[in-house]
C-alpha cells in the first residue's frame, strides 16, 4: 500500500529528529509505538491503542519534546495530537463522514466543496468574491445580472457553485438552477423535439427559478435560435427580480456573433473580471490544496512551485498533484529537488506523447470493458466507475480543460468536475480504488 506524504515525513524527517530530541528510553517506549494517521491544519495526528499511553505521550514532559522536534523540522506541522485507534481505517471510522453529500439542485451536479470558505481570496479576485457574496446574501437585489468573465482555470465555476451552495444552506426555499451553456442548449433542443416544437417543458423549468446560474455563455455565439430563447428567459427572470449570474471566458463585447440585445442585457448589470492570481495568492492556493490532501509541504517548496507557475489555477494545482504523487510513489519527502524531478518527469517525452485515448484504452483494458461501454450512456456501476476514473486521470495527467475532457465522453464540464472530485475523495478512504488508479497511472507512464 502506498504511503501518505505525512507517513513518509514521520519516518524520514520527524522520527530522526525525535530520536535526537527525546531520551532513548522515551523514544523506544513511546515514540516508536506511535503511528501517523492524519494531518489537520498544523497538527499531525498520531494513534495508539491505549488511552493511558495517549495521555502519557500528550503530557508536558514528552509532548513538549515532540513539539520541539517538530519545530526543528521546519514544516508547517508544529503540533500534534494523539487518538486511541488501531490504525488509520479505525480512526476514519470513528470520525465518520462529516462532509455533506452532493447537493440536489436541478441542472448540473453541484460540488459541495466549492464554497465561499474554500475559495482563496487575493488581490486578483477579491472584487468578484465580494460581488458574488453580495448576490448570494441578497439575490435579485444586489447586482442583477452579475456577469463574471476571465480566462480558463481562474475559479469562475467555483464562484457559481459557491453561490448555489450558499443559497441551498441559507435560503433552502429558493429554487436555484445551475447549468452550463451546453446543457441549456441541449435541453432546449430535447424539449422542442419532445414537445411538438413548443419547448414548453424547457420554459417551465428555466423561467420558474429564483436564481439562474449559467456557465460559459460564450458558447451562445453563432447559435441564433438558442440566443433568442435565452434572451426571453433572461428578460423574464430579471423583470421579476430573479437573480441571474453568468460566466464567460471573455466580456460580452468580445463574444462574436452575439445579438446586440443580449450584449446590452449582459452589460446592464455588474461586469466582474477575474485576473490570474498573484504570487501570494498562488502560494495560498497551494497551501490550501496541500492541507486538503493531508500533505505536509514546506512553505519554501510551495513558494518555489508558485514562482514557476504564473498561469491558471488549474495548471498550478496540477503541478502540486504530480509532486504529491511522486512523493508517494518514491516514498520521499517533498523537497525542491523532488519538485524538479517530478515536473521534469511529467513533462518528459512519454508524457508529451500521452493522449486522452491512451488513458481511455488503458482504463478499458484494466477494468475489462469495451470502449463503446466506456463512452456510452449506460449507468451500470461496472461502466460508471471506469468512466469517472478515466476523466480523473485525463485531467490529472494531461491538464486539459474540463470542457475538452467532457467532449470525449459526451458530458458537460460540470459532470467532469463531479467525476474528478468523487474519485479524488473516494481514493482517500477506499484503498482498493486508490491502488487501482495508481496502477493504471504507472502502466501509462511505462507505455
Amino acid at each position: 500500500m502506498e504511503k501518505e506524504n505525512y507517513e513518509i515525513l514521520w519516518e524520514q524527517t520527524f522520527i530522526p529528529e525525535l530520536e535526537k530530541t527525546v531520551s532513548s528510553i522515551a523514544f523506544e517506549t513511546y515514540i516508536k509505538q506511535l503511528k501517523p494517521v492524519d494531518v489537520i491544519g498544523n497538527k499531525i495526528v498520531l494513534c495508539t491503542k491505549s488511552k493511558l499511553f495517549a495521555d502519557t505521550v500528550s503530557d508536558k514532559a514528552i509532548g513538549g519534546k515532540i513539539r520541539e522536534a517538530l519545530l526543528k523540522c521546519n514544516t508547517f506541522v508544529n503540533d500534534f495530537s494523539v487518538v486511541v485507534a488501531t490504525d488509520r481505517e479505525d480512526y476514519l471510522k470513528q470520525l465518520g463522514d462529516e462532509e455533506r453529500e452532493s447537493l440536489d439542485i436541478p441542472g448540473s451536479p453541484i460540488n459541495p466543496k466549492f464554497t465561499f470558505d474554500s475559495f482563496v481570496v487575493g488581490s486578483s479576485n477579491e472584487f468578484i468574491y465580494a460581488a458574488a457574496k453580495a448576490v448570494a446574501e441578497n439575490p435579485g437585489d444586489a447586482y442583477n445580472p452579475l456577469f463574471i468573465h476571465g480566462g480558463t482555470g481562474l475559479g469562475k465555476t467555483h464562484i457559481l457553485m459557491a453561490i448555489a451552495n450558499y443559497l441551498k444552506l441559507h435560503s433552502p426555499r429558493l429554487n436555484v438552477l445551475y447549468a452550463t451553456c451546453e446543457q441549456f442548449t441541449n435541453q432546449l433542443i430535447e424539449s422542442i423535439s419532445k414537445g411538438k416544437g413548443t419547448g414548453a417543458d424547457f420554459r417551465k423549468k428555466y423561467r420558474n427559478v429564483d436564481v439562474l446560474l449559467v456557465d460559459d455563455v460564450q458558447f451562445l455565439a453563432k447559435k441564433q435560435g438558442i440566443q433568442t430563447e435565452f434572451f426571453h428567459t433572461f428578460n423574464e427572470l430579471v423583470m421579476q427580480n430573479k437573480q441571474v449570474v453568468l460566466t464567460s471566458d471573455r466580456p460580452p463585447k468580445e463574444i462574436e456573433v452575439l445579438e446586440e440585445r443580449l450584449r446590452t442585457r449582459f452589460e446592464g448589470g455588474l461586469l466582474a473580471d477575474v485576473q490570474a492570481p498573484d504570487l501570494e495568492t498562488r502560494i495560498a492556493i497551494l497551501r490550501r490544496k496541500s492541507e486538503e490532501q493531508k500533505c505536509v509541504v514546506d512553505i519554501k517548496v510551495l513558494t518555489y512551485i508558485a514562482e514557476m507557475s504564473d498561469c491558471d489555477i488549474r495548471t498550478l494545482i496540477g503541478k502540486l498533484t504530480k509532486v504529491v504523487f511522486a512523493s508517494k510513489l518514491h516514498e520521499r519527502p517533498i523537497t525542491i529537488d523532488l519538485v524538479n524531478e517530478a515536473l521534469k518527469e511529467s513533462a518528459g517525452e512519454k508524457q508529451e506523447e500521452l493522449q486522452a485515448e491512451d488513458i481511455i484504452n488503458c482504463v478499458c483494458n484494466f477494468y475489462k470493458i469495451s470502449k463503446n461501454d466506456m463512452l456510452g450512456k449506460k449507468k451500470n456501476k461496472e461502466f460508471v466507475l471506469p468512466r469517472q476514473v478515466s476523466m480523473y486521470l485525463i485531467l490529472d495527467m494531461m491538464s486539459l480543460p474540463q470542457m475538452t475532457v467532457g467532449k470525449f465522453f459526451g458530458k458537460d464540464h460540470a459532470t467532469v468536475i463531479y467525476a474528478r472530485d468523487k474519485i479524488e475523495k473516494q481514493m482517500k478512504t477506499d484503498t482498493k480504488l486508490s491502488v487501482e488508479v495508481n496502477d493504471i497511472r504507472k502502466m501509462l507512464l511505462k507505455q
